[in-house]
């Protein structure tokens, strides 16, 4: 399943937290600086992530790049290949998943020769 950047979704943060509520989802903050574009890649889990400052974009698995900037929410399902663009400056994101957890492992990028069928 593709993922979905819905773009200008919310104007506020307080409409971040009432998506939130509506999912379930459990919300942590990812502050990123400048970074290189990222090698196409997956994750185990599904996530939500809402731009709250900065911009950059994705890249799908046919290489398409969709811009990702304030306001958007992604929404990636799990083992969606993809991969986050240049960040130029920084990037501030409220990132979501099902469950709670720490972020860091399971940020870990996959490689698409694993992605199970």
């Amino acid at each position: 399943m593709p993922f979905q950047i819905i773009k200008n979704f919310f104007s506020h943060r307080d409409e971040v937290l009432q998506d939130l509520q509506k999912t379930g989802f459990w919300p942590t903050t990812l502050v990123s600086d400048s970074s290189p574009e990222l090698p196409l890649h997956w994750h185990d889990v599904e996530f939500h992530g809402y731009v709250i400052e900065g911009e950059t974009y994705l890249i799908d698995e046919s290489g398409s790049r969709i811009p990702f900037e304030r306001g958007d929410k992604l929404i990636l399902p799990a083992r969606t290949l993809h991969a986050e663009g240049v960040v130029a400056d920084r990037i501030v994101y409220i990132v979501a998943m099902p469950e709670p957890s720490n972020l860091a492992p399971l940020l870990q990028l996959r490689d698409p020769s694993e992605l199970p069928s």
